[in-house]
């Protein structure tokens, strides 16, 4: 076993050569629990809470390992400050040679061979500056080493052109395609292959998980240990990557490289005319039908009741495997054999959908206004979870600062199907929360369904900001009460020149890493958000110190994925609300109150609006889930300690009721 204490330790490496390092004893009994794991091959689930130094704690045993090791993020921002940042310094402070690599998913490499298609075949009637960002990528393309589309920032990652740059595992063909020897996507995988530790991001790891299951190649080498940080977002994307969808968009493709496809064959492109047109016919019956049912922009339940739904995807499915059969009987090559397949995958994928029982799967609609989406999603993705961990014979950690409700980790271990033979650490975080935070419930707040709700949160609201100075966030659980929250407070705080009182930063009017960055600078700003802002966001120092969530979290009833989850457990016996949504909002308002302290000299309050987490018995599962935070009702008592923050007073005089 490696021993870790000696590297932690203030005598350590890290204590050499990193400034202001101090030895904390949970980073260093993380790090011990984690050297086991690997070393065992044994699973292990670790709550680290905030301040604990998770990050190196599992990094420096993983590079000392000798072990070929994953690590999984939930988001490209920690992937990319790993691979940049963090494993870099530590290898270099420990003096390991390893060799790492930084593998994405196929949608964020250019291929070559679509790229280099005939111009007609990408134009996008000249929207959103096409042609300006194809002749940049042609550009770029003779220059890039990784052919990683960041480095190209002309293209978003909602650019429509993108879908037309990069490939999928269905049209792709592998090493039978001519530009297979410069395919930046084999080249990464290559590399990855080669490498000591690797850096992928959970939609990744999930998708080659999926693909095992289904008995292709994987993604990602053959590992000693699989590392999973930021773990609690897992269920839900596993709900994702283990269901069926269906897109508008994937059709579009598939008949625009059918095209091409007849082209180099050389046939005529119209050979198959006939039944391209009775696919798209059938598509924009689909299409219309889903706009009847899902507003645009949002998510959707597909009930029985949606009328003539069933009956439009049944004619497209039937066209598809029409289609399919059309494109087999040319013999025409790979590429066309390819394009018979993909119609068939798409055929079965919306059939699937479309004849889902109601015990099988949420299923759900989403409509924009140039695709839609319809999906199944799985009600319980633990068995099948559990059976690819089992497939991996690695050690397997999961790692965050959010995954147990109440102290107890038994609601993740059933959403995932991990068993009695994980272990499990829970490591609490070394901050003072006891004199560096102040949770506040005020008085006299109405229930939340009242329709003066948001009124009297903002009302709530302003004298505190006043207090703090700025230097807030208010969390919302819906856009609606963001956005009434949003006006009234222009008007509270409008002035005689035209400015606002503070700054106010509300998403969706800005990118959210600019009103993050605009926030910090400011130091005095007011920060509006939804369920985007309630994790993944770390404002250290004086610019935050007032966080205020409007509503407990729970999700909202007409969610349709909460609705069938909700129906499914009732069906099976069992209490939806304490096994499903309770500790999903526990644990959503155990992220949202994290965003307060993030450092060892942080102060201030958390004001939680919902009357429901005292007057409800369920409020003791929300204050036991948060940190130990002193605990009042009395508005002046709030307002005193926020003045003596502005004041730079450095002690807190609040007594816990």
């Amino acid at each position: 076993m490696i021993h870790t204490d000696d590297i932690f330790g203030p005598d350590g490496p890290l204590a050499e050569a990193l400034p202001g390092y101090r030895p904390r004893e949970e980073q260093q009994r993380m790090a011990a629990e984690v050297a086991a794991t690997l070393a065992s091959r044994g699973r292990l689930l670790v709550e680290a809470g905030t301040g604990t130094g998770k990050t190196f704690a599992y990094l420096v045993p993983t590079l000392l390992s000798g072990g070929r090791v994953i690590v999984s993020t939930g988001t490209r921002t920690l992937q990319d400050q790993l691979f940049a940042r963090d494993v870099p310094l530590l290898a270099r402070t420990l003096g390991r040679i390893a060799r790492i690599e930084l593998l994405k998913g196929r949608a964020n490499y250019l291929c070559r061979e679509r790229l280099l298609r005939p111009q007609g075949e990408l134009a996008l009637d000249g929207g959103g500056g096409a042609t300006a960002i194809l002749a940049r990528l042609h550009e770029w393309s003779d220059i890039t080493r990784s052919g990683d589309l960041a480095e190209v920032p002309e293209l978003s990652d909602g650019h429509p052109l993108r879908a037309r740059v990069t490939s999928t595992r269905d049209s792709c063909s592998g090493p039978r395609c001519a530009e297979f020897a410069k395919c930046h996507v084999f080249a990464a995988r290559r590399a990855a292959a080669e490498a000591d530790l690797v850096i992928v991001n959970h939609h990744l790891l999930l998708a080659d998980l999926a693909l095992k299951e289904e008995g292709f190649g994987d993604l990602l080498p053959a590992a000693d240990a699989v590392i999973l940080d930021e773990a609690h977002q897992l269920p839900d994307l596993a709900a994702q990557f283990f269901g069926t969808s269906f897109g508008s968009r994937q059709v579009d493709l598939l008949l625009q490289d059918l095209h091409a496809a007849l082209v180099a064959t050389g046939d005529g492109p119209r050979r198959l005319a006939v039944a391209e047109d009775r696919v798209r016919h059938a598509l924009q019956r689909v299409a219309e039908r889903v706009s009847v049912h899902a507003e645009p922009g949002g998510r959707q339940g597909w009930s029985d009741t949606a009328y003539g739904l069933d009956e439009a995807c049944a004619e497209l499915v039937h066209e598809l495997a029409a289609l399919a059969a059309q494109i087999l009987e040319l013999d025409g090559g790979e590429g066309l054999a390819q394009c018979a397949g993909r119609a068939g995958a798409l055929c079965g994928a919306l059939e699937e959908i479309a004849g889902a029982g109601a015990g099988e799967g949420a299923r759900t609609l989403e409509s924009t206004p140039r695709n839609f989406n319809l999906q199944l999603l799985p009600f319980d993705v633990g068995p099948r979870f559990r059976a690819l961990v089992d497939a991996r014979p690695a050690a397997w950690v999961f790692t965050s600062a959010t995954l147990t409700v109440g102290g107890e980790f038994a609601h993740f271990l059933k959403r995932l199907g991990l068993g009695e033979d994980v272990a499990t650490l829970r490591i609490d975080s070394p901050f003072d929360y006891a004199n560096q935070a102040l949770l506040f419930a005020p008085q006299g707040m109405p229930e939340p369904s009242s329709p003066e709700f948001t009124d009297r949160v903002v009302e709530r609201a302003v004298p505190l900001v006043d207090a703090s100075g700025g230097g807030a966030f208010l969390l919302f659980t819906s856009y609606r009460a963001l956005e009434r929250a949003a006006r009234l407070l222009r008007v509270q705080w409008a002035q005689a020149d035209g400015e606002l009182k503070y700054p106010l930063l509300v998403q969706g009017e800005s990118p959210r890493e600019q009103l993050l960055r605009r926030f910090r600078e400011c130091g005095n700003a007011v920060l509006l958000g939804t369920s985007s802002f309630w994790e993944g966001v770390d404002v250290q120092g004086e610019a935050l110190r007032l966080v205020i969530i409007d509503k407990l979290p729970f999700a909202p009833p007409d969610d349709p994925i909460t609705r069938a989850r909700v129906e499914h457990i009732r069906a099976e016996g069992g209490n939806p609300f304490g096994e499903y949504q309770l500790p999903e909002a526990a644990l959503a308002l155990k992220q949202g109150v994290g965003r307060l302290i993030r450092s060892e000299r942080d102060k201030g309050v958390v004001v939680i609006c919902d009357p429901r987490l005292v007057t409800r018995g369920y409020g003791k599962v929300f204050l036991a889930s948060l940190p130990p935070m002193k605990r009042t009702r009395d508005r002046d008592e709030v307002l005193r300690f926020l003045s003596r923050l502005q004041g730079g007073a450095s002690e807190t005089e609040t007594a816990a009721p």
